[in-house]
């Protein structure tokens, strides 16, 4: 296991964060049953697995059933001894917790009211890193910032990162950030995968510039990378792409990659959804991948990523099959930009 700075903060996380999607839901919980139903016997295994293997970073989410992931979570790390030092812990605030017009959103009174049930659920006195879950297209940004900078300030929060936001968003965040002295996001967790590459575009260049820490969702594009998926492959009955379909991919230019890593897969002796982690592990601006799991097999499986290492000829057919289509202005950029890069010297001959 690997382990790469939170952003540019001095706080080291495992390359591989547990993702708690798939604890707690039930009949009553909507599309998080689909998702996964684990309850605290089945938590407590895979959790502990996971710290086993060197992960030091779990994500969660007061949403994720409606706050049933986040109580498993931390009555988990209480079953098992956990030190809360040895422990770094992400929760997100944003989604709709109760029928109330101010049970949503990113606004000061929302937060400062989420954090205090995630902090109980959790059972613990701080959160490691918080973060805004989507974009509220009514609170003003430097509302949210000054809300998480207090946060901050009050020790029930030591990181804050943000999710689902778009690169200029993020961007003028930062600088509302650096103007007023208040803490500044550190981190994104973003969709990103061999079969979703668009976050390329915008936000890799942006958060590389401005060192702001990656977190990938759905590395498996909602299990359509596991192998199970594609042209000649035998779909299993339950499978949570049939019973949640999201997020889109255009499936058209997914085949390609599936069928690429079936056989680099084969090569090693290794399933498709490692080639797909091992893939996005290899990338520099990736800080950490979440990976869930509804059992333990699979969080082996996905754990083993982290020992493959994939050669750069895979790479690059990697690369290949699954590169993004020209887009304006990042053609017209590439074409004009390309100019003002210095050209390797070459001495005049004698």
């Amino acid at each position: 296991m690997k382990y790469n700075q939170l952003g540019r903060t001095g706080l080291f996380v495992s390359e591989i964060c547990l993702g708690t999607m798939t604890f707690g839901g039930d009949a009553n919980a909507g599309m998080w049953k689909a998702i996964g139903a684990l309850q605290q016997d089945e938590v407590d295994g895979i959790v502990g697995k996971a710290l086993a293997a060197g992960v030091n970073f779990i994500d969660t989410a007061d949403i994720y059933s409606f706050g049933a992931s986040e109580r498993l979570l931390g009555q988990s790390l209480k079953n098992l001894g956990v030190a809360r030092k040895d422990v770094v812990i992400a929760t997100k605030a944003f989604g709709e917790m109760g029928p109330g017009p101010n049970d949503r959103g990113a606004s000061r009174g929302h937060l400062m009211d989420s954090v205090q049930g995630s902090l109980e659920r959790l059972q613990t006195d701080h959160i490691d890193l918080y973060q805004i879950h989507g974009n509220d297209t009514v609170t003003p940004i430097d509302e949210t910032l000054r809300a998480l900078d207090d946060l901050q300030r009050q020790g029930l929060v030591r990181y804050f990162g943000v999710s689902n936001w778009a690169a200029w968003k993020i961007a003028k965040a930062l600088g509302i950030s650096e103007a007023k002295g208040y803490g500044r996001f550190e981190t994104l967790q973003a969709y990103y995968s061999i079969a979703g590459r668009d976050l390329e575009r915008e936000i890799v260049p942006m958060i590389t510039e401005e060192k702001v820490g990656l977190m990938v969702w759905s590395p498996l594009a909602g299990g359509l990378l596991s192998g199970k998926f594609g042209p000649g492959a035998n779909t299993p009955e339950g499978s949570r792409r049939i019973a949640f379909d999201f997020p889109p991919v255009n499936l058209e230019r997914a085949w390609p990659c599936v069928a690429a890593m079936r056989e680099i897969g084969a090569a090693h002796e290794v399933s498709v959804a490692r080639v797909a982690l091992a893939w996005l592990l290899a990338k520099a601006h990736v800080m950490s991948v979440i990976i869930g799991a509804k059992t333990v097999e699979q969080l082996d499986d996905n754990l083993a990523a982290t020992e493959l290492t994939l050669s750069a000829e895979e790479i690059a057919r990697l690369d290949e099959v699954s590169a993004l289509p020209a887009e304006y202005p990042g053609w017209m950029l590439d074409r004009q930009g390309g100019a003002r890069r210095p050209k390797p010297f070459a001495p005049k001959k004698a």
